[in-house]
This record gives structure tokens, C-alpha cells and sequence, in this order.
């Protein structure tokens, strides 16, 4: 009977990855998938790595340098450029008017939120 059990445990598929809905960006942190208005979108894996990185810290700021340090390690931790450019493309790819961002807000000298509210 145990051993049918721990089978069991095995074979149940178990989803540790939510999926984030903001207004009409939806991101799917399992499968990668990223969508707006029903529409997939592609992203670089860069940009989907800050994409997530947001998405999993919701309506909270992330810093510049922790951005830069979880998605490009130490040795970039001070190329705000590489940042910018890359928040940009995103910006461009999921935003319904990337001069006026709605999901994607920059906190002047400090960092980058995912609105939660959007």
C-alpha cells in the first residue's frame, strides 16, 4: 500500500508556477509564455527574465543593481545601460504605448515595479 501511495505522489503533476494576470498581460511562469490580450508575445530570454523577476515580486520596487545582479551576475552590477535597454525592448513588446508605460513602472533612482493594479 505505501509503495502505491509514493507512486501516486510521484505521478501527480504539481503547478509551482502560478500564473500572473495584470489587467491584460498575463504571464505564464511555467510554461514561458507571455501574453497580451490573447496575443503571444516574444521575448528574449533576457527579457523574460526581468519579466519574471518583476512578476514574481508584484507591486513591489526592485532595485537597479538587484535586477542587474540576478539577471547578469556580479560583473553587472553597475551597467545601468544594459538595464535600460533591455527595460525598453520589454516595454515596446508588452505595453500598449511604450512613451506612456502602464504595466512596467520606473522608480526614478531606485529601480523598476510590475504594477499590480494596472
Amino acid at each position: 500500500m505505501a509503495r502505491i501511495r509514493a507512486a501516486l505522489r510521484r505521478s501527480i503533476r504539481k503547478d509551482n508556477e502560478p500564473v500572473i494576470m495584470v489587467n491584460q498581460l498575463k504571464i505564464d511562469l511555467e510554461r514561458r509564455q507571455v501574453m497580451v490580450a490573447d496575443h503571444e508575445i516574444a521575448l528574449t530570454p533576457t527579457e523574460y527574465d526581468i519579466l519574471r523577476l518583476l512578476a514574481q515580486n508584484l507591486g513591489k520596487v526592485i532595485t537597479h543593481r538587484q535586477l542587474l545582479q540576478h539577471i547578469w551576475g556580479h560583473a553587472s552590477e553597475e551597467d545601468l545601460h544594459l538595464l535600460r535597454v533591455n527595460i525598453s525592448n520589454l516595454r515596446r513588446k508588452i505595453e500598449p504605448d511604450p512613451s506612456r508605460p502602464h504595466y512596467i513602472r520606473t522608480e526614478a533612482g531606485v529601480g523598476y515595479r510590475l504594477r499590480s493594479d494596472a
